[in-house]
């Protein structure tokens, strides 16, 4: 393939692709064979258990350098999920049990394979360098940078300006992610563009241990459900790759329609002609169920994204229910009662317990008779005008 294809393909929905010189050199060199395979570095800390699709956006991205017949290498940072990214933070995050990284760690390598080929990546786990690191090591990394440096950071200067804790920690997480790059020789990182300080400060990190520095590039961040903040764990507005089909069909029905064109460009990786934007524009519910569908198919298969969406249009009836129905989010099992009582639909036991008596809530399309445990995601009507639409997420 030549340069100008590969350049197309790699620039696709990216945010940051620099120095591009740098790359076309080490494509060259690999062509005439002056070099070995272009590495390609991508990170993922086990802080939670589920992958979700901000990063999938940068795995897909992956699959493409995959396809270019490059080395791709995924990091899971079993290491630096101890310290936890700071990036965007305004507070330190609190701290994981090595339990919980370990467990969290054992289900991203099955969630990596819905998107890559697992059998021809390098999956490797940072705390086999990192934890070894003696004290000798790791001041000398630390003498490779400066504090002031460092401050430069937007989430370190406004925590610094606001008097808001900043730890030491914190401060070498940046540095042992370098640190990942020189250990593993890496040409190329990706990740999500809120990574671009991190990622500028390796280049620094690896020419200072005399490596020739890493190429950037970074993709745009996906805005999670709640509408306003990057997709994230962190933030619990994520839809997972082990979300069960129902449940991610759901969420990605609720997301804000202003999001759509950013689902169908980032996620489907479609070309958002002027066709395209009509429909999302004039049709915004058709273009979500669209969205929708394709979001479960890539997770799981036609079939199945066939039947959810024919079970969600059965259990959500479009003529009864708003696009400005109340969304809760449920985190674990709760009495529909209990529920109603935290949305302000009934105002107490006893207004409940009437309701039930008049026949005027249903689940699902289902009318109700009794207190029934909710546990998955639900479509509830409450009389003739108020409408909520609950949604299962997983903690």
């Amino acid at each position: 393939m030549n340069l100008d294809n590969v350049l197309e393909i790699i620039k696709k929905n990216v945010s940051h692709f620099f120095p591009e010189e740098e790359f076309i050199k080490k494509y060259n060199d690999f062509l005439n064979n002056k070099r070995g395979p272009i590495r390609v570095k991508y990170g993922a800390d086990p802080s939670r258990p589920d992958l979700h699709l901000g990063h999938y956006i940068s795995l897909k991205k992956l699959k493409d350098l995959q396809n270019l017949g490059f080395e791709i290498i995924v990091v899971i940072g079993d290491f630096t999920a101890f310290i936890g990214d700071p990036t965007g933070r305004s507070k330190t995050r609190p701290k994981l049990s090595k339990e919980e990284v370990q467990e969290n760690a054992k289900t991203y390598l099955n969630q990596i394979s819905k998107v890559l080929d697992i059998e021809k990546i390098k999956i490797e786990f940072n705390s086999n360098w990192l934890s070894k690191l003696t004290p000798y090591d790791i001041i000398e990394l630390t003498s490779k940078y400066t504090i002031s440096r460092m401050l430069e950071r937007e989430d370190f200067k406004n925590r610094f300006n606001e008097n808001e804790s900043i730890y030491i920690h914190e401060i070498l997480y940046p540095l042992f992610q370098a640190y990942d790059s020189v250990f593993l020789k890496a040409d190329i990182e990706i990740g999500g563009e809120d990574q671009l300080f991190n990622f500028t400060l390796t280049r620094e990190i690896q020419k200072a241990y005399g490596q020739e520095p890493q190429v950037i590039l970074t993709m745009p961040l996906l805005i999670g459900t709640d509408g306003k903040l990057k997709m994230s764990k962190s933030y619990n507005n994520y839809i997972a790759f082990n979300d069960e089909p129902f449940d991610m069909f759901g969420k990605v029905m609720s997301i804000k329609d202003e999001l759509i064109e950013s689902y169908y460009k980032l996620v489907l990786y479609q070309e958002i002609n002027e066709e395209l934007k009509t429909f999302i524009n004039e049709n915004p519910r058709m273009a979500k169920e669209n969205l929708a569908y394709e979001i479960v198919k890539l997770f799981y298969n036609e079939e199945i994204a066939k039947k959810v969406r024919d079970e969600f249009n059965k259990v959500f009836k479009y003529k009864e229910f708003p696009d400005d129905a109340i969304i809760y989010e449920l985190r674990e099992p709760q009495t529909i009662c209990d529920i109603l009582l935290k949305v302000n639909f009934v105002s107490s036991k006893n207004e409940f317990r009437r309701l039930l008596s008049q026949r005027a809530i249903k689940v699902n399309n289902e009318v109700i008779n009794e207190n029934i445990l909710i546990n998955q995601s639900a479509f509830v009507k409450v009389g003739k005008h108020r409408f909520l639409k609950i949604l299962k997420h997983d903690n």
